[in-house]
């Protein structure tokens, strides 16, 4: 059993929900509802997001975790001969145990810059692909993969966003985004790119609630009614359909009331740069510049056991036989007495 004493800065899921989201959860407990998504509480977090998005056309299902999101979507958009494009170092690449391999589309992967797509390498990657006199011998690049945040940490500025749009549309390829974390990006300083342009470049995207706030789930958003035919029945085929949709629904209503969705993103975003300030001062060196709510830290590995043994840390990578990159992350339930005391033990 693990020690309460331990600090735990391993990962921005390990706490339960947003406490008015378990009240809703409790007030409403005992209903009876329509399932499947056809209840009234679903249908509320669908109009406040479509607002938030502006996009009041938009298709919003709610699925139970983000590696479920992405293997369904991205199976519901391709062909079979089709694959996704990622970055080395995107999620479905490194760390999603072949989720979307296992779907039978395989993963193409093109060099990252700072955990982020390059426009100019998607647009050649495509043009390469169709001047090859033997592409039909070949898997076709059939939509995007993007996150943001990064899995790095980074953040996709709205022109990247907009380049990448402009390539996929040029091609008629699909853009899709990973939203697992949006609360943090959306909450960082150093952001400058919206929900609403979010909807306007992207084919299909996901908000984040495992990461962000609630008990599991995420929203999927499809801007364009009807861009993917038949996905309801799609979402099903994939064991992803819950039939007590209002559970996941209420939390999406509760999040999307209020603004808690960017209080909560703030509060992770505040907590990251008071530890990062600290790292700087006391002299760590951090592996990759990122401004969102992952910090990650390069450290002999005797520095990395001794912090361990009172700091639960996310493993990264080794660098070499003697270093390794080290992972604190912050949530929106972090707690300012946790922070001074990771801070003290730095």
């Amino acid at each position: 059993m693990e020690s309460t004493d331990r600090l735990s800065f391993s990962s921005d899921y390990m706490e339960g929900a947003h406490p008015a989201i378990l009240k809703k959860l409790i007030e409403t407990n005992m209903e009876k509802t329509a399932a499947y998504g056809a209840d009234i509480y679903s249908e509320s977090a669908r109009e406040k997001i479509r607002k938030a998005c502006n996009a009041p056309e938009a298709d919003i299902f709610f699925l139970a975790g983000g590696t479920q999101a992405n293997a369904t979507m991205i199976d519901a958009m391709l062909r079979s001969y089709q694959g996704v494009i990622a970055a080395e170092t995107g999620h479905i690449a490194a760390h999603e145990a072949g989720a979307i391999e296992f779907g039978g589309h395989k993963v193409l992967t093109l060099p990252q810059h700072n955990g982020k797509l390059a426009a100019a390498d998607v647009e050649n990657y495509i043009d390469s692909y169709y001047a090859d006199k033997n592409h039909e011998h070949m898997l076709m690049p059939g939509m995007v993969y993007i996150s943001q945040p990064t899995e790095q940490g980074t953040l996709y500025s709205l022109k990247e966003l907009t380049d990448l749009s402009r390539v996929c549309r040029k091609n008629n390829t699909p853009l899709y985004m990973d939203g697992a974390r949006l609360a943090y990006a959306l909450a960082c300083p150093e952001n400058d790119v919206t929900l609403p342009q979010i909807a306007e470049y992207c084919d299909v995207f996901y908000i984040g609630g495992t990461k962000c706030g609630t008990l599991f789930g995420e929203a999927v958003v499809i801007p364009k009614h009807d861009f993917i035919p038949h996905i309801f029945t799609m979402i099903k085929q994939h064991g992803a359909l819950l039939a007590k949709s209002r559970i996941a629904g209420i939390q999406f209503d509760v999040l999307f009331t209020d603004n808690i969705y960017d209080e909560i993103g703030r509060n992770a975003i505040e907590t990251a740069d008071r530890i990062r300030n600290a790292l700087k001062e006391k002299g760590y060196t951090f592996a990759f510049h990122s401004p969102t709510n992952q910090l990650f830290v390069t450290l002999t590995k005797e520095k990395a056991d001794e912090l361990s043994r009172q700091v639960e840390m996310g493993f990264w990578e080794n660098v070499d036989p003697d270093r390794v990159v080290m992972r604190i992350a912050t949530s929106w339930a972090t707690q300012k007495e946790d922070v001074d005391r990771l801070i003290g033990l730095l």
